[in-house]
């Protein structure tokens, strides 16, 4: 989806829509036919509720095991929970199964009041444990060597003893800075989120091995602390900019932070990209409709849905792939649009 997306101009949540054939989406036909012709070219099959794995035994009440429970705590507040659970409930759908998703704003008691009803239920074949933020959690004490199933989405525990699936930071944050250094950029600013973060102190990580892969140094007044909203990008990138020797280039650790980066430099009247590069990082929406559109490294929310939920069926399901633990850091690969060129060049 990514790769549709990318070659047609569109955000993958458009992809997504399209392909999925949701209906009441509004979405021009052109477009539709657009996403069909590309997906066609690049050989790609959406699979409709295409059982690969056997469903897993009935509970012993003979109940069949079709539901997977999503407990999270927090949707509303970001984009990403969204994606991530529109990828668990494609491949729960795509093994015959249905997804019940759980918001519980954080509160303990909530969660396991629901762990308790979802430990009752004989139709429940296991449990997808997601946070809003990458980060360590404990988890309620029925998940963490009970009977049930249980993936981890987006954290990880102390003791690891629940499979698990989280981004892989350090090589998103090696991946932008590769791109822009590989276009010739060695002044390289980087606008960061909150540094007590998971996330921003690996997406940092990455920046500086970049720089240090390609013998560059690293320059501690070019790196800002933000907040992950467009306004300290703005106010971020109006500093590079008036340093002695600015920067040529700005990556930025989420994308509304590098679209308050874009206007800030419109504002000095220089242009993106011909005086200044800049990169975001999570693929927002909003991304891909910039100006100009913003290159930027995805944040694979909705292949991390997908992983966890298909993990949670090999592992009930007894299938070989089922034996042992299993982590994943997931790849977040670069997507190339046009607010980054090489270093002089528009």
């Amino acid at each position: 989806m990514t790769d549709i997306a990318q070659k047609i101009g569109v955000s993958q949540s458009t992809v997504s829509l399209v392909l999925n054939q949701m209906t009441g989406a509004k979405v021009a036909q052109a477009t539709r036919d657009k996403v069909f012709a590309v997906a066609a070219e690049l050989g790609y099959e959406l699979p409709r509720r295409k059982t690969r794995l056997p469903a897993a035994p009935p509970s012993a009440g003979g109940a069949r095991r079709n539901m997977v429970v999503y407990i999270a705590d927090e949707i509303s507040t970001s984009p990403h929970p969204a994606l991530s659970i529109d990828g668990a409930r494609t491949a729960a759908w795509e093994h015959n199964c249905l997804l019940s998703v759980q918001v519980t704003g954080g509160d303990r008691e909530l969660e396991d009041a629901i762990v308790e009803a979802t430990l009752g239920n004989p139709a429940v074949l296991g449990v997808v444990y997601a946070t809003i933020f990458t980060r360590e959690v404990e988890l309620p004490r029925a998940l963490q060597t009970g009977p049930l199933a249980c993936v981890l989405l987006n954290c990880t525990t102390r003791l690891r003893r629940r499979s698990s699936v989280v981004p892989g930071e350090v090589g998103g944050g090696f991946a932008g800075a590769e791109h822009l250094i590989a276009n010739g950029h060695t002044r390289i600013g980087f606008i960061n989120g909150e540094p007590w973060m998971d996330a921003a102190r690996d997406r940092l990580r990455g920046y500086r091995q970049a720089l240090a892969t390609a013998d560059l140094p690293f320059d501690p007044d070019l790196v800002r602390d933000g907040d992950w909203m467009s306004g300290s990008g703005f106010e971020h990138a109006t500093a590079l900019m008036q340093l002695k020797r600015p920067p040529t280039a700005i990556f930025c650790a989420n994308d509304p932070m590098a679209l308050g980066a874009l206007e800030a430099i419109k504002a000095l009247g220089l242009a993106v990209p011909g005086d200044v590069s800049v990169l975001g990082y999570d693929d927002q929406e909003a991304a891909s409709h910039a100006h100009p559109p913003l290159t930027t490294v995805l944040l694979p929310n909705f292949a991390m849905g997908q992983w966890a939920v298909e993990r949670l069926i090999e592992e009930t399901s007894g299938t070989d792939g089922a034996a042992g633990l299993r982590h994943i850091k997931m790849d977040c690969p670069l997507v190339q649009r046009q607010s980054v060129s090489e270093r002089g060049n528009s």
